[in-house]
């Protein structure tokens, strides 16, 4: 079999030891990760933007939105921006590796600000469906035509149910940005699955964040039609075992693939590749090529326009 290509990733913090959320990430590193994404059969991305300091997360989405204007190569690997944050819920948990300090409620002003920094190049906005007041901010980007997708969340059915009225379309990497112990039956999972029929699922997989077997409970569940899969990767992705860093915070990469806060025990993105998540749907979980090209290349596509 020949090199897979036509990959595209929708969540993409960082690749080949290159962080896309350093407020000096430079040009000549943003072009070297995106020819290494070429090279790995990626054809477009989402760059990902994570929640810090309110100026910073607008001074890395103006970053990314000069270089795709000045290189070829990043324009054409990079399809637009996945903003991820700052309007989550802070939760112990919920909030994962996002910075509790930065975290706030959702606000149609400071959204507004972001994605003006971006540049009209926004495809997703991660949110917190129960801290946003009357689903304004969902709303807002719905009637832009911004996907908005909920995550690092705990809302209720009936929250849920508010903001799918209000334009929310997906879920951001199920079964991850929560806490290890949730309560038997009502919980985000089971909540999310009550309404799969409205949202896009997306799964990370990598095999780590999601163990296989679960992932395909979760895709008999959600369908191949309806789900995508992403790599959440950082900059140890297409990298080897080691120190590495998003945002401010440092992680560290082990020979096993996974990335952690030193001495913590919650993930911190992935050092997957596309690829590898391609090959874990056929060769770990019996997935069709067919439907592995659905979760990996097409429905992704779809966001990505």
């Amino acid at each position: 079999m020949g090199k897979i290509t036509g990959f595209y990733d929708i969540q993409v913090n960082g690749y080949a030891g290159i962080d896309f959320n350093q407020n000096n990430l430079s040009a000549t590193d943003f072009h070297r990760a995106c020819v290494q994404l070429k090279d790995d059969g990626v054809e477009g991305i989402l760059a990902t933007v994570i929640t810090a300091n309110f100026e910073d997360m607008k001074t890395r989405l103006e970053n990314i939105v000069k270089y795709r204007k000045e290189d070829p190569v990043v324009g054409e690997m990079v399809s637009g921006i996945h903003i991820e944050g700052p309007f989550l819920n802070n939760e112990k948990g919920f909030r994962g590796a996002h910075p509790e300090n930065c975290i706030v409620n959702a606000d149609s002003g400071q959204m507004a600000e972001l994605l003006e920094a971006a540049g009209g190049i926004t495809k997703i906005v991660t949110l917190a469906p129960e801290k946003d007041r009357d689903m304004q901010v969902t709303r807002m980007l719905s009637d832009l035509g911004i996907a908005v997708s909920a995550g690092h969340c705990n809302p209720s059915l009936e929250q849920l149910h508010q903001a799918i009225d209000a334009g929310l379309s997906m879920f951001t990497h199920f079964g991850n940005g929560i806490p290890n112990d949730l309560r038997r039956h009502y919980n985000i999972l089971q909540r999310v699955l009550s309404v799969r029929e409205h949202l896009w699922i997306c799964y990370i997989g990598d095999g780590i964040h999601i163990p296989l077997f679960a992932l395909k409970n979760y895709l008999d569940l959600t369908g191949p039609e309806r789900s995508i899969v992403i790599t959440d990767c950082m900059a140890g992705a297409a990298a080897p075992p080691g120190r590495y860093t998003i945002s401010h915070i440092e992680l560290e990469v082990g020979e096993d693939g996974v990335v952690r806060e030193p001495g913590k025990e919650n993930f911190a993105g992935s050092s997957a590749t596309m690829k590898k998540c391609y090959d874990n749907l056929i060769q770990n979980m019996g997935i069709s090529e067919e439907d592995a090209r659905l979760l990996t290349m097409e429905n992704p596509r779809k966001i990505c326009k």
